[in-house]
């Protein structure tokens, strides 16, 4: 199977804040799309560009790899796993490249001017299990964290992570549909309770009839 280089520079859709920058948003898709397609889903979905008065957007795109689910074939993914479920081993080494190569994203926006502080990293589907991996694991210290239709696996590094590790942690926001039948709703529900008991402070919020899609409802929250 071809690797990821911990190297590898994320190609970058962004969308500039309409006054002084002052925070970021890094903002991760799903399993085979783009950071412009993301961009453009949301777009679809408001009737507008999502844009903030001081928050500079990140779209990033997650190299083409492997991919198990497509049979070995070349997907943007995150990372590879053997399944979309929650009962099987995470691909530890292809999420744990992908953990650096985010990072060098974020310590660019740290070298720019903006404190880790003022950093959100999220994502749909795949994209909010990687900014799981990357925030709880690695950074923190970061503003938050959001994960719109994701899960993490039942054994997940994450978990262990904060088993091992206490202090402050970055609150998580999740939003999930009731219809989603690629990534479950109970598996989103389970993720965000045992973060919770792990001492994350969680917001959950559910959408009767809702696929695995984004929608004006999750939008609403969020604002």
């Amino acid at each position: 199977m071809a690797a990821v280089s911990g190297s590898v520079r994320l190609q970058r859709c962004v969308v500039s804040p309409a006054g002084r920058h002052s925070a970021s948003l890094i903002f991760l898709h799903g399993s085979g799309d783009s950071g412009q397609g993301l961009r453009k889903w949301i777009k679809q979905v408001l009737n507008q560009d999502l844009t903030f008065q001081h928050i500079k957007i990140i779209y990033p795109t997650a190299p083409p790899r492997p991919y198990t689910p497509m049979k070995g074939g070349i997907s943007n993914v995150w990372f590879d796993r053997v399944k979309i479920s929650n009962d099987c081993p995470e691909h530890l080494e292809s999420i744990d490249v992908m953990c650096q190569v985010l990072t060098e994203l974020i310590n660019d926006e740290v070298q720019s001017g903006i404190k880790k502080n003022r950093i959100l990293i999220g994502g749909f589907s795949m994209g909010g299990c990687m900014a799981m991996h990357v925030a709880y694991r690695n950074h923190r210290d970061v503003a938050g964290v959001f994960a719109l239709s994701s899960f993490l696996n039942k054994t997940s590094a994450v978990y262990q992570a904060l088993q091992k590790r206490g202090g402050e942690l970055p609150e998580l926001f999740q939003c999930h549909g009731t219809a989603d039948e690629l990534v479950l709703h109970a598996w989103g529900k389970e993720t965000n309770s045992v973060l919770q008991s792990l001492g994350v402070s969680t917001t959950f919020h559910t959408f009767p009839g809702l696929y695995h899609e984004l929608s004006t409802e999750t939008w609403s929250k969020q604002n």
